[in-house]
């Protein structure tokens, strides 16, 4: 089987302001962010749902994408709003019932260096179908984790609150060890050795019906990582935000992933050590299961989160 090529691909693509044809979104080679990484993006998925399809915590995405922008100096030349229609535009002119969604903000080709001033900010918007990122077996028996030997970027280093173009350079050297070590997953820890998150997802575990997740210091703010701490509440389970060593993880009872793209998802083991019963444990199930009922619109709860296409 051929492997996909996204630039051959038919449908239509948003830049700076008008869907064009797929193959014609290009940009020149010596683009900025093309060279040094100084850019933002996001990644927000649509589902399909009895009212049709709807994309999931759209503004918040934007808003966040906003955020990343301002963090790094960039002035997106949109509103939220429009960026938000934008990514509904993008998402019909595909004709995707459901599918994923990336806005991403980039500096033009005016000029070279590190001095990046007076360039053009530009914005695109691309959507596709978009597979599960495990299989249906991962996400009921849970996957392999290896703790990686990458250390997540301190904050006096890069910018963690921003999704940073060139911050996810760290995370692909992390995932590419782990998969080469037979895992399907690495978990980064932070410079004073506490556990982070993994290459592209926030970690929670669970000790005694609690669940326990990292502080939101040099991790990156995760809107599946809130939308979590909602169905928990509901759930009346208690949510501890605090340090949490490499050990702890070995023996919680429980531990999954959560993420745009990783949903909930749950671990295994770490490091060759098993999680619990080595399988998907019953908190986690359970706020997998309401996770995919409130995407998928089965819930009544919070229909703010949807954004209808």
């Amino acid at each position: 089987m051929s492997t996909p090529n996204f630039a051959d691909r038919d449908g239509f693509i948003w830049f700076n302001g008008e869907l064009v044809p797929w193959r014609d979104a290009q940009v020149h080679v010596l683009t900025h962010t093309l060279h040094y990484g100084l850019g933002v993006f996001e990644g927000v998925r649509a589902y399909r749902t009895p009212k049709g399809p709807c994309i999931f915590r759209l503004r918040e995405h934007t808003q966040r994408l906003f955020n990343s922008a301002h963090i790094l100096g960039l002035e997106i030349p949109y509103s939220a709003d429009a960026v938000n229609a934008a990514q509904v535009e993008t998402l019909r002119a595909n004709a995707l019932s459901e599918g994923y969604l990336r806005p991403m903000a980039f500096l033009g080709s005016e000029a070279m260096g590190l001095r990046a001033k007076e360039l053009t900010v530009n914005l695109i918007i691309a959507a596709w179908p978009w597979p599960n990122y495990m299989d249906e077996d991962a996400r009921e028996r849970g996957i392999s984790v290896r703790t990686s030997s990458y250390t997540r970027p301190h904050v006096n280093i890069t910018m963690c609150k921003a999704k940073a173009n060139g911050n996810y350079i760290n995370s692909i050297l992390a995932l590419h060890e782990a998969l080469d070590s037979g895992c399907d997953e690495a978990l980064l820890l932070d410079n004073e050795g506490y556990v982070a998150e993994g290459s592209g997802e926030n970690i929670f575990i669970v000790r005694d019906r609690r669940l326990h997740t990292p502080e939101l210091t040099s991790c990156l703010d995760g809107i599946t990582r809130d939308t979590v701490f909602h169905l928990a509440r509901e759930a009346d389970l208690e949510i501890v935000e605090r340090r949490i060593t490499r050990d702890e993880v070995y023996i919680c009872d429980e531990a999954f992933f959560t993420g745009t793209a990783a949903e909930v998802l749950p671990i295994r083991e770490l490091d060759g050590r098993r999680i619990g019963d080595g399988q998907r444990g019953p908190i986690t199930e359970r706020l997998q299961s309401a996770y995919f009922d409130q995407v998928r619109g089965q819930r009544n709860v919070f229909p703010e989160w949807h954004t209808a296409v």
